[in-house]
């Protein structure tokens, strides 16, 4: 079976090492040595200036809507996973969908300043794929009407925008460390900030709310990343660039072997060093995409679509039209690419799906 992803694994000794660690200091969570050691490393790899790591990558947003969105209007994207409009509706703020730009996919920034009202207090952009938003025009609008800014950018570690880390953008930016991701703690997470009063607000919001031991600063939660989860990041981190070289061979094979006269690809935003986080392909019809994924599923391969539906068809929530995000969700879909996928098999999902796009 050949499936849209899978998880990198480290050599298990890596990670006995770090476990051992764990034992040695009989300390499981709250900020132990290892969560420590991998706040530092991480700060150093990606060039940031405060990182705060959670038990999950949904939780930060949830937190930075709580800090920042403060239950007013949020303007964001129907072009991202689910999780990004839930926990605008589940901090109790009103998500207020703008269309997308047809190549990069990301909100269309042009579009924004329509859908400001008097009770709008934010932006949410999705870095779609790794794909960075237009950020300096979403940071003059902001600028301009008195707005925060927060970027789910679940999908880029180790994306640079002229010249540094994309997390260095808007307010809060949020990262996902799921198993599935490029970098990765098995499940977890970070916020991102740019200043100390707001790593403050962040953090006792993420550890119930505690200022000191004894002491609330104000309402939180429980979002703390665990010791176990740090030795698995720990375990991954010193792999990042031969994750990154074996993702880039992969993408480098199927731009160069898949009929572009046939498919769209995605356009990478000028001045990005992109990850190789996702491969989409968007079809000519959705009628072309099902029947792709039915060839590729009976060969035991498994794409996905992803992203799909567009979250405006989400049920509980009263929401405007965005064409070209709608069209573009039903014709999307995600390739197989992971650290191992062998060459031969990528050879077999062009072919199949060469033979695909002829038939019509």
């Amino acid at each position: 079976m050949i499936p849209v992803t899978k998880s990198f694994f480290p050599p298990i000794e890596d990670y006995q090492k770090q476990v051992q660690r764990i034992w040695d200091n009989q300390w499981l969570t709250n900020n132990g040595a290892l969560l420590q050691e991998l706040q530092e490393k991480l700060v150093a790899h990606l060039g940031v200036k405060h990182i705060i790591p959670m038990t999950n990558g949904t939780l930060p947003l949830h937190i930075a809507l709580k800090a920042l969105a403060k239950g007013g209007e949020v303007i964001t994207t129907p072009f991202s996973y689910v999780a990004t409009t839930a926990s605008i509706v589940w901090e109790q703020c009103t998500p207020v969908f703008v269309d997308i730009h047809p190549e990069y996919l990301t909100i269309d920034e042009t579009k924004i300043e329509a859908a400001i009202t008097k009770q709008t207090t934010a932006i949410l952009a999705t870095h779609v794929y790794g794909n960075p938003c237009d950020v300096e025009a979403i940071e003059n609008i902001a600028t301009k009407y008195d707005l925060k800014v927060i970027y789910d950018a679940a999908h880029c570690f180790g994306v640079r925008y002229k010249g540094q880390s994309i997390f260095n953008y808007g307010d809060v930016s949020t990262c996902s460390f799921h198993a599935t991701k490029l970098f990765h703690t098995g499940e977890g997470g970070a916020a991102f900030v740019q200043d100390e009063a707001m790593k403050h607000e962040i953090f006792f919001r993420h550890n119930f709310g505690h200022d000191e031991p004894t002491a609330y600063h104000g309402l939180g939660t429980n979002a703390k990343m665990s010791e176990l989860q740090a030795a698995m990041g720990l375990s991954v981190l010193p792999y990042m660039d031969n994750i990154l070289e074996a993702r880039k061979t992969i993408v480098d094979y199927y731009d160069a072997h898949l009929d572009f006269s046939k498919l769209q690809k995605l356009k990478i935003r000028p001045e990005t060093q992109w990850n190789y986080s996702y491969y989409p392909v968007i079809f000519p019809t959705e009628t072309d995409l099902l029947n792709a994924i039915d060839r590729l599923n009976a060969a035991d391969v498994f794409p996905r679509r992803y992203f799909y539906p567009s979250l405006e068809a989400l049920p509980y929530i009263d929401s405007n039209q965005c064409p070209i995000a709608k069209d573009l969700a039903s014709r999307v879909l995600c390739l197989p690419l992971y650290v191992g996928l062998k060459e031969k098999e990528i050879i077999h999902i062009i072919s199949i799906l060469g033979e695909t796009l002829y038939v019509f």
